[in-house]
C-alpha cells in the first residue's frame, strides 16, 4: 500500500509503474493536519492482514527484518525497530549521533513501526507535530504493549543536505511532548557558557558525550551497523540541539512550526492526556451500551 501525496500526474506514473499487488492510493488530509499521520489514516480501510508494518519513503527493509517485525507482532501490539544511515554521508554521520545518545539511555524514534491492525483502526490523532510518538502513546494507553525492537535494524537513506538543515529546529520542537528532555537540551547553552571559562571541565563534558554515545552504539549488536566513529560526533549534535532548543522556544511562542501552510502548536498529547481521553471513551461507550439495553428489556418485559 502506497499512500501518495504527490500531484496527480505523477500519482498516476507511480500506479502505471508499481506491478500488482502493490496499491497505490491518495491520503485523504482530512483526516490531520500532519501529512504523515492523515497518510497513515487514510490506508487502514484498505489494510487487510493482522500485522501492518508502517514506514516512510526513505526507509528501505529486508525481507529478514519485516519477518523480525512480523514475528515480534505476534507478543507486541506495536513494534519499534532500530533505523540507520546509509549512504553515510557527513550530515547522517551528524543525525547518527542522535540515534546513538537515544539508544544509550533509552530507546531511538525511527521512520517505521509495526502495529497490529486492530491498534490502527482504534486510531490516533493526527493533529500533532510528533506523530510516531503520539502512536506509540495512544496504543499504549488502550493497553496495548510495546516491544522496543533495538537489535532490529533497518537501513533509511539520509535527506539532503539543505532537508537536514531544514529539519534541525522543527526536530527540536519534538521535545515539547518530553518536557524532561526538553528542559535538559535548554539547559546545554547555559552550561556550555558556563564551562568556557574551564576548558578542562567543557572537554570532560565532550568525552563523557561521546562515551555514553559510544554505550548507545554497542548495546543490542549496533557496532554491525553503526560506524566506530559515529560516537564522535556527540558532542557536535548536543551543542546544535542546544541552539535548537532555544530557537525551538521561540517558535512555539510564534504559534508552533509550519507545516504545509499552517502551524502546529502541539508535538504531542502528554500520556496523562491520552488515559483520560481513553478512559472517557470507554465512559461514552458504556453509556451507549446502556442506553440500548434499556429498550431491549423492556420489550422482553413486556413479552
Amino acid at each position: 500500500m502506497v499512500v501518495d501525496g504527490s500531484p496527480e500526474e505523477v500519482r498516476q506514473a507511480h500506479r502505471a509503474g508499481l506491478a500488482s499487488p502493490v496499491r497505490v492510493i491518495e491520503p485523504d488530509m482530512s483526516l490531520g493536519l500532519n501529512g504523515k499521520a492523515a497518510a497513515v489514516l487514510s490506508a487502514v480501510p484498505f489494510l487487510r492482514n493482522d500485522s501492518v508494518v508502517i514506514a516512510d519513503d526513505d526507509v528501505r527493509y529486508s525481507l529478514d527484518c519485516l519477518e523480525q517485525v512480523a514475528q515480534r507482532l505476534r507478543a507486541a501490539d506495536i513494534v519499534r525497530p532500530q533505523n540507520y544511515f546509509a549512504p553515510l554521508v557527513w550530515h547522517a554521520r551528524w543525525d547518527t549521533a542522535r540515534s546513538l545518545l537515544n539508544r544509550s539511555l533509552a530507546s531511538d524514534y525511527p521512520g517505521t513501526l509495526g502495529i497490529r491492525r486492530a491498534r490502527l483502526e482504534q486510531g490516533y490523532g493526527g493533529d500533532v507535530l510528533f506523530e510516531n510518538l503520539e502512536l506509540i502513546r495512544t496504543v499504549l494507553a488502550r493497553g496495548g504493549e510495546e516491544d522496543r525492537a533495538d537489535d532490529i535494524f533497518v537501513e533509511r537513506r539520509p535527506p539532503t543536505a539543505r532537508a537536514f538543515w531544514a529539519q534541525r529546529v522543527r526536530q527540536a520542537y519534538d521535545s515539547f511532548a518530553q518536557p524532561g528532555r526538553l528542559v535538559a537540551e535548554l539547559a546545554i547553552v547555559p552550561a556550555v557558557l558556563l564551562m568556557c571559562r574551564r576548558p578542562v571541565a567543557l572537554g570532560v563534558a565532550g568525552v563523557a558525550a561521546i562515551a555514553v554515545a559510544e554505550r548507545g552504539r554497542r548495546r543490542n549488536g549496533g557496532g554491525a551497523v553503526f560506524a566506530p566513529t559515529a560516537a564522535l560526533w556527540a558532542p557536535v549534535w548536543l551543542a546544535e540541539r542546544g541552539l535548537c532548543s532555544w530557537a525551538a522556544v521561540v517558535m512555539r511562542l510564534r504559534g508552533g512550526p509550519a507545516y504545509h501552510g499552517q502551524r502546529l502548536k502541539k508535538a504531542a498529547n502528554s500520556r496523562r492526556a491520552l488515559h483520560a481521553a481513553v478512559i472517557k471513551e470507554e465512559q461514552i461507550e458504556r453509556t451507549v451500551s446502556d442506553n440500548n439495553a434499556v429498550p431491549e428489556r423492556a420489550a422482553a418485559g413486556a413479552r
